[in-house]
């Protein structure tokens, strides 16, 4: 841009090779008793009272890192004493018998520094690299635009005391989406662009004064099950689930400059748009900046309080094409999309420890009302997991092990995402596809780090993503995460299988048919 370094960038990334972490053999011989000592007294007493707490995410965590410590402290006590026998044998010049002990110690300590828990290693033998596959979509159809301007963002980083939202250039943030939308259109001013992107939607009409916008952003840092907001909106920080002030959401200037764009640009009227997520709860921190300029809108999650609006279920129902949601509690979308006329997806720059990527489809799993493993505000939720009857969202994740399912790790299963993402009521009015990439972050928790790859070189991303093609923006982030992320990207080979079943929804490699 003309006074700016904002770059437009759009191009396929080519596939990481599969990288591998090295262990630290020194610290992690100290370290790793300790953590196990402290996750197998967390496990005891939280779970032996109440042992539903069992299906906790804190314990899922924590009860591999204690079992791991039960063995390895049962193999160095054996070897300790077949050691000691070993030095009263040669003592007694009972030489055999002690060389025999002395080697039994030998193999145990090996054998419990062998079950020491490995760094996460990427050990699928990736295919060759993709070709193009299914139809590509969009005004322009699969193309994804990357902006990308290092002076959006001056955050000196974690652990500073600083906070990451107010270190964002609201100037630059409004020029980076101008730039993509005009991008994207092949257009020189914004208002042609959107009238590019209705009229694309529509069949040729454009946007009508009272239609209806609905934005679905994440804020699953802020979700309503967790005690991470207090009553008054403020932000809090949890031990237990790891979320801390320093976590990403949606910056609240991207926000800001979207319903710019959509209220001053596009001519949509304030109280015609519904802004938020069902499952989370809109902070102070994101809220009063938006309201204090665009006080008409609708600021939406799962509370409803302090000004904010309410989450209710809609009567549009969602099938999961699957004979395991089979006899399950019926979902439906929320109230919001069901009377939306445009959809717009915002999600966040994210990897994730059981979807290797979380991004613009798994987005949508924040937008039923109840969360993914079924939870649902004011009902009961006693046991493990999923919860209310409902099918569990988070099964065909491919690296979601504590659902027990390892074959979801492979490609060409059945993945929910597709339903979601390709449900008509979403698929056919969704406008646009935003990916906010000022700051990523690491896992659903949102932690965020540098990133050392050009063009970063040390610095924050401070990107942005858009597309009218979600199956290509969602490849792009998933190619970018690869390469800062690979612990969890390149895990599992599954991790992209749902981009293939969504490009081949028709016919799929899964054979499933999704419905509608």
């Amino acid at each position: 841009m003309e006074a700016r370094k904002s770059r437009l960038l759009a191009h396929a990334l080519r596939r990481a090779e599969a990288m591998r972490t090295q262990a630290h053999p020194r610290w992690r011989a100290v370290l790793f008793p300790l953590v196990g000592f402290v996750s197998l007294v967390w496990f005891l007493v939280r779970v032996v009272p109440k042992p539903s707490r069992a299906g906790y995410p804190c314990q899922r965590v924590a009860a591999p890192l204690a079992s791991s410590f039960v063995l390895w402290l049962l193999a160095m006590s054996g070897a300790g004493v077949a050691l000691r026998a070993a030095r009263e044998r040669f003592k007694s010049a009972r030489a055999v018998a002690g060389v025999a002990c002395l080697v039994l110690g030998v193999v145990g300590v090996v054998w419990a520094l062998g079950t020491m828990p490995q760094p996460a290693r990427a050990d699928y033998a990736p295919h060759p690299s993709n070709q193009p596959m299914g139809v590509a979509q969009g005004l322009a159809p699969g193309r994804v635009v990357w902006v990308h301007d290092p002076a959006v963002t001056d955050w000196p980083g974690p652990d500073t005391g600083t906070r990451w939202y107010d270190h964002v250039d609201q100037e630059v943030t409004g020029q980076m989406l101008s730039a993509a939308l005009q991008a994207y259109t092949g257009v020189d001013t914004d208002l042609v662009a959107w009238n590019a992107l209705f009229r694309y939607l529509n069949g040729g009409s454009g946007y009508s004064a009272g239609e209806k916008v609905a934005i679905k952003i994440n804020l699953v840092t802020t979700n309503a099950r967790m005690p991470l907001v207090d009553e008054e909106y403020n932000q809090l920080e949890s031990d237990v689930y790891g979320v801390t002030f320093d976590s990403i959401a949606n910056a609240p200037q991207l926000l800001h400059a979207l319903l710019d764009q959509l209220v001053n640009v596009a001519g949509v009227h304030q109280s015609d748009i519904t802004i938020g997520d069902p499952t989370g709860l809109f902070v102070n921190y994101l809220y009063e900046p938006l309201h204090a300029d665009f006080a008409d809108v609708h600021y939406w999650d799962n509370r409803g309080t302090l000004g904010r609006t309410r989450a209710e279920l809609g009567t549009v129902p969602l099938y999961w094409s699957t004979p395991d949601a089979t006899g399950t509690t019926q979902d439906y979308l929320p109230l919001a999309f069901e009377q939306a006329d445009y959809i717009i997806n915002l999600a966040i720059l994210k990897s994730h420890h059981g979807a290797g990527i979380t991004v613009g489809a798994k987005n949508h799993y924040g937008s039923l009302v109840r969360n993914p493993d079924g939870y649902m505000r004011g009902k009961p939720n006693t046991g493990p997991p999923p919860y209310n009857g409902y099918y569990d969202m988070h099964a065909t994740l491919p690296g979601d092990g504590f659902r027990g399912d390892w074959s979801a790790t492979l490609m060409g299963q059945y993945r929910a995402l597709v339903d979601v993402i390709g449900h008509e009521a979403i698929a056919d009015k969704t406008v646009l596809y935003l990916v906010d990439g000022l700051f990523g972050g690491k896992h659903w928790l949102s932690e965020p780090s540098r990133w050392d790859m050009p063009p970063f070189d040390g610095d924050w991303p401070s990107s942005l993503f858009l597309s009218m093609d979600p199956v290509a923006l969602d490849s792009v982030a998933r190619d970018l995460l690869s390469q800062q992320w690979p612990e969890d990207v390149l895990m599992y080979e599954g991790v992209e299988d749902y981009l293939h079943e969504a490009a081949l929804a028709g016919n799929p490699p899964s054979g499933t048919f999704y419905d509608p």
